[in-house]
């Protein structure tokens, strides 16, 4: 999304640290923001993959959904809590256990995409009644609006976005917290629990946006620079701006909203179909019930695709052509992949000419560049996942 030149910019409770660090700041979804440190993007993206790359995500719309009565029934206070936010998204949140995280989306009564989502429940049975809720920075104040409308006065919707939310990604992450805060460790792949250090309580998820096994971590703003301190204080860990968190994602080929998503994708065309849990798909009681089930049935239009592009990047807004020349398509992200050396792109083709090693081109100031259709991730994703107790 683009930032109105006529609004000054917030800053995230570490701006000094970035400052300090020789940041390029720059104007992001409404804040200033890091793009790069220093020693570029190319050197943190490979970091990030070699080692553990500490990003600021402050920005973003962490929040809680509390019920205003809860009955001290765990179960049916997740129920109850569960039946509210569900109207709008197609994930089971019902079905949550505690402390696990799905990942869903937040749609409109057509079924395109309003948002993308992290919804979490808690691992203590005292918090059932909440949920804990992460939505993107540049859609947060309708997302707020949306759900606290949906909840009326049946629960209470709490920001939490004015400390700092971080993430720590790569293969060396999970030791880095396993000195600072052990219990992070024991976590699987989209688990969260609520963990101590040094007197403050962080709520730490085992998630990320690259691609890599890695946390997120909600730490309050009194905590922030010190915990932000600790972390680079280890020689495993590097600070990484908004270029290589873009770069990473899309290597793993996780589509970025308002680029790869908005209002008139709905989740199968992004290829997101796992994000319309099961029980919601035969009860058919998610927003655009029947464009989606219908498009589950191959009813699909176009689909979102990978491409190995040959030469210069296609970026966003790209015409994607047949072998003909002809316009089939159109790119959403595009850049250069430093863990492939060439450039890569995600965009919208018929689902005919989505099947890998399907020959396409793509229009680069002008010009066709051959382009090879890719199974996706294009890099290999290293969740780390725990054996079900």
């Amino acid at each position: 999304m683009a930032d109105s030149p006529t609004e000054p910019l917030k800053s995230v409770v570490l701006d000094d640290r970035h400052v300090a660090l020789g940041g390029r700041m720059v104007p992001f979804s409404g804040y200033s923001l890091p793009v790069q440190y220093p020693t570029g993007i190319i050197a943190e993206h490979k970091w990030t993959r070699e080692h553990a790359g500490l990003f600021d995500v402050s920005h973003m719309g962490p929040s809680f959904l509390r019920l205003s009565a809860p009955t001290g029934d765990p179960d049916a206070d997740h129920a109850a809590i569960a039946a509210i936010i569900e109207p709008l998204i197609c994930g089971d949140i019902r079905a949550l256990k505690p402390g696990q995280i799905r990942y869903t989306l937040l749609l409109n009564e057509s079924g395109g995409a309003l948002d993308d989502l992290m919804i979490a429940r808690p691992a203590d049975p005292s918090a059932s009644g909440t949920l804990y809720i992460i939505v993107n920075a540049g859609t947060k104040e309708a997302d707020f609006a949306r759900i606290a409308s949906a909840a009326g006065d049946r629960a209470a919707l709490e920001r939490a976005d004015t400390g700092g939310l971080l993430a720590l990604q790569g293969p060396e992450a999970v030791e880095v917290m396993r000195a600072l805060v052990p219990a992070a460790a024991d976590l699987g792949f989209m688990h969260y629990a609520a963990l101590d250090w040094q007197g403050a309580t962080l709520l730490v998820s085992r998630s990320g946006y690259t691609g890599e096994d890695g946390f997120e971590i909600l730490v309050d703003a009194a905590h922030a620079a010190a915990f932000w301190d600790a972390l680079v204080a280890d020689q495993r860990v590097k600070p990484i701006g908004l270029g290589a968190r873009d770069s990473l994602r899309l290597e793993a080929g996780l589509p970025l909203y308002g680029h790869d998503l908005d209002e008139t994708v709905s989740p199968t065309e992004a290829g997101l179909n796992f994000a319309v849990s099961k029980r919601r798909r035969e009860a058919r009681d998610f927003p655009g019930a029947d464009r989606i089930l219908s498009e589950f049935a191959g009813a699909l239009a176009r689909v979102r695709a990978g491409l190995l592009v040959d030469g210069a990047p296609a970026r966003e807004g790209a015409d994607i052509l047949d072998a003909a020349g002809a316009v089939v398509g159109r790119v959403t992200s595009g850049g250069f992949a430093p863990s492939l050396g060439r450039a890569i792109a995600l965009g919208f083709v018929a689902p005919a000419l989505a099947r890998p090693g399907t020959q396409l081109q793509v229009s680069v100031r002008g010009r066709a560049q051959p382009a090879t259709v890719a199974e996706l991730p294009f890099v290999p994703h290293r969740y780390v996942r725990k054996a079900a107790s």
